[in-house]
């Protein structure tokens, strides 16, 4: 009778235990997105408060509910020039998908393509930007291409470099088990390397999205003074020139959006990819 006691009490200390871990999982996943969401209604609430209170003229800071208005009313042009600059950055990383990915599995596959190439990559990557973007302009004879080029190399270099680790990353004992079983390296590539690559390869694409977004605009910048007519950050220049601030801050805005919607799309292949056998995303 008292081992039954002990085993009913036993039973009920862990139905409560389990009871207040699911509830503590719970307020977690409802703190993730209120506690966020709370900071940002207060820095916004803040803000307004602030410009309202001490009259701060529009041109020094515009108040969130002019740059909101501003937004809907001036959508006909952020819009086009929004699906510019969305346009350039996935297809700038879609590329260096494509190409980093490509080039990855040729330094892995011969130590020789690897000693050859793999420093001009490195001078892609440490060269800046804005400084290429003006000879780009020059030798070609569209800024959208100049631009995508400029994107693309931002967001190249870490697919690249993550990929290249991943590749070189298997366990060396599943090596040796190939080795021994006589494996063909197309079988190693798909059954070994590239599994074990899989979680670095999408590390770097997480990074190389909001690289290929800032590329995109810092390119949108050189270029776009021209008069080529490029994306938000294009319009966001012509706002400042006129003097445009609650545009500018709306292309600034929709800029930041498009980050965080990158990142969170990134986030969620990811997870999809990742969730159901590696421990990165296992809870």
């Amino acid at each position: 009778m008292n081992n039954m006691n002990v085993t009913t009490a036993t039973l009920a200390a862990v139905d409560s235990e389990e009871e207040a871990l699911a509830r503590s999982r719970k307020l977690m996943s409802i703190a993730r997105w209120t506690l966020p969401s709370l900071v940002m209604l207060f820095a916004l609430g803040a803000w307004q408060a602030y410009v309202v209170i001490a009259q701060v003229p529009h041109y020094v800071l515009p108040s969130p509910w002019l740059i909101a208005k501003t937004v809907v009313s001036d959508w006909a042009v952020l819009w086009p020039a929004m699906l510019v600059t969305g346009r350039l950055t996935v297809l700038a990383l879609i590329l260096a998908v494509v190409g980093g990915v490509s080039l990855a599995v040729a330094f892995t596959q011969s130590r020789w393509i690897e000693m050859s190439l793999f420093p001009y990559a490195v001078i892609l990557q440490v060269t800046p930007v804005v400084a290429i973007a003006p000879l780009l302009q020059i030798y070609m004879d569209s800024a959208f291409s100049a631009a995508l080029l400029c994107a693309w190399i931002v967001a190249f270099f870490p697919i690249l470099s993550n990929t290249t680790i991943g590749l070189k990353s298997p366990d060396h004992n599943l090596q040796d088990l190939f080795t021994i079983y006589k494996a063909s390296g197309w079988q190693r590539l798909r059954l070994l390397s590239a599994p074990s690559a899989l979680p670095y390869f999408l590390g770097g694409l997480k990074i190389a999205g909001g690289l290929a977004l800032i590329g995109a605009v810092v390119a949108e910048f050189v270029i776009g003074r021209a008069g080529t007519g490029l994306g938000l950050a294009s319009t966001l220049l012509e706002a400042s020139y006129r003097f445009n601030f609650g545009r500018l801050y709306g292309a600034l805005v929709l800029i930041s959006v498009m980050g965080i919607v990158m990142f969170g799309l990134m986030s969620l292949i990811s997870y999809l990819a990742l969730y159901r056998w590696h421990e990165s995303a296992l809870k």
